[in-house]
């Protein structure tokens, strides 16, 4: 991984003095909850904020984790050897202006869906079911039940860590594709414009209720990232897991879900290091047995590349 020149860290944690803490435990950040701490860590938590952190940073050549509700991400036990940027309460904002809803990077994204739905507006429904942030959805472009949010995204606010600018980037900008896009790890999605559609709230709420209890009925609770694997094209990576023989395999604190073999599961108080060794086990047995090659979908930090 990365390593942080001391000296840097130290200089960027006195220019954010008040506003950056040293050795946060990020790993309880994410729906893991497992995985080390941030030698640094920043929660701008209004515009003002987030000003002093694009000048503290601009230049600096500490490596920067953007972290939204960790819904898609792995932290190594031994920690981030960097500065790890989380979004504020004052980036949660949702206006609504006729069929456009601008929306903060921080907003959760079933919150989006549901307040947009009681107001009329139609094509969020699904979101109900994505676990993560405004910002996260766009960085990965998160879909779920034959959307993607590529389909209502107008443009996002796009804010340049390391140069410390900023500007507005439309969807084509974005190269959206299947959970990538050309946000940069540097980058922070601060904001984000959707268009959505006339629709009807009792309609919306009947919909969103059916993805509600699909996914209680299929996919399991607990410590886990979601699907860790994308599905190759016309396959099902869970499929192909369970095919291999994986389903409920367990290595140390981790096991892949019985409920639905692209989840693995962290035991409380496991180790990250344990899902990391399952998620690579299982990528290689069903590349041996299946001649499949899957790709990761989770995001996982802290370890040698």
């Amino acid at each position: 991984m990365s390593v942080a020149p001391s000296a840097e860290l130290d200089r960027l944690a006195l220019d954010l003095e008040g506003l950056a803490r040293r050795d946060v435990p990020i790993g309880a950040l994410t729906t893991y909850r497992v995985g080390g701490a941030a030698r640094l860590y920043c929660e701008p938590a209004g515009e003002e904020d987030l000003l002093r952190l694009m000048g503290a940073l601009a230049g600096s050549p500490v490596p920067v984790l953007v972290v939204g509700k960790g819904s898609n991400l792995l932290v190594a036990d031994a920690g981030w050897d960097g500065l790890c940027v989380r979004l504020g309460e004052g980036f949660s904002s949702i206006e609504i202006e006729g069929l456009e809803v601008l929306a903060g990077a921080a907003t959760p994204y079933p919150v989006l869906a549901r307040r947009t739905a009681m107001q009329g507006l139609s094509g969020m429904e699904w979101a109900v079911g994505v676990p993560g942030s405004v910002g996260g959805a766009v960085r990965m472009n998160a879909g779920g039940h034959g959307a993607e949010t590529r389909e209502r995204l107008l443009a996002a606010r796009i804010v340049d860590l390391a140069a410390g600018t900023q500007r507005w980037s439309e969807t084509s900008e974005l190269h959206l594709g299947y959970r990538t896009s050309s946000v940069q790890p540097f980058e922070l999605v601060a904001a984000a414009r959707f268009r959505l559609e006339e629709g009807d709230p009792e309609e919306s709420a009947v919909r969103i209720a059916e993805i509600v209890r699909w996914r209680r009925e299929n996919q399991p609770g607990g410590q886990n990232a979601g699907s860790v694997f994308k599905n190759p094209p016309g396959e099902s990576a869970g499929r192909l897991i369970e095919a291999a023989g994986l389903r409920g395999h367990r290595l140390g604190s981790a096991s892949v879900s019985e409920k639905h073999a692209n989840f693995i599961q962290a035991d409380v108080f496991g180790k990250a290091d344990d899902v990391r060794r399952l998620v690579e086990l299982v990528g290689a047995t069903v590349a041996d047995r299946l001649g499949v090659e899957l790709e990761v979908e989770v995001q996982m930090v802290g370890w040698d590349p």
